[in-house]
């Protein structure tokens, strides 16, 4: 396998209870500001991160590309630092699912004219899923410190587009600190410091 490649390695059968805590990061996202390049419908791409209990829900407008196009790259703003640990990813039928998907991190500027240029941190081969059952794990080490995550998904699995209904994103989330800024008031006189004062003052007399 080349590196920086993985497949689908845990299919898991789970409640919605057990799994859907571990795919939460979708309430980390700053959905306002999700875009994709190449989508049939403009902002169609946000209805796709949504409650890990509706995966199975069909999508009044799910995301598609372009007719007879079906690449798509996917930009996810975080409303802090994430470390990402997984991808779950609801296609389309009948071959429109992705069949590829690289991950890139941190890079708000990726589109289709360098997105083949880059080397992508990692790549799965994957497969038709239409329960939310086939998970992508990541190497982990190399995705944490994550704010922005840009995912391509380069083709389908053999139609002329490509159509997601779901993505789950699993890992841990920081939320961003605010430095608070502290005045210090001086609640006694310093007789160090009004010495020094009266110094400054007599030295100023002697210069006039």
């Amino acid at each position: 396998m080349p590196p920086g490649k993985g497949i689908a390695c845990h299919d898991h059968d789970c409640g919605d209870e057990d799994c859907g805590p571990s795919f939460s990061l979708y309430e980390n996202i700053d959905t306002a500001l999700v875009r994709c390049l190449n989508e049939a419908v403009v902002s169609s791409c946000r209805g796709v991160f949504r409650p890990w209990h509706t995966r199975r829900e069909p999508m009044t407008t799910p995301l598609d590309s372009d007719p007879d196009d079906p690449e798509l790259i996917l930009h996810i703003p975080f409303n802090g630092q994430i470390t990402l640990k997984a991808v779950c990813v609801v296609g389309g039928v009948d071959g429109t699912a992705p069949a590829k998907m690289r991950l890139f991190t941190n890079r708000e500027d990726i589109d289709f004219t360098n997105v083949n240029d880059l080397k992508e941190l990692q790549e799965f081969d994957m497969i038709e899923d239409l329960t939310g059952n086939i998970e992508y794990p990541t190497a982990v080490t190399k995705f944490k410190g994550v704010h922005h995550l840009c995912i391509h998904f380069p083709t389908s699995l053999g139609e002329e587009r490509t159509r997601i209904n779901f993505i789950g994103l699993k890992g841990d989330f920081q939320q961003r600190r605010r430095e608070a800024v502290h005045t210090v008031y001086e609640s006694r006189p310093v007789p160090e410091d009004n010495q020094a004062r009266e110094e400054w003052r007599g030295a100023s007399r002697s210069c006039q």
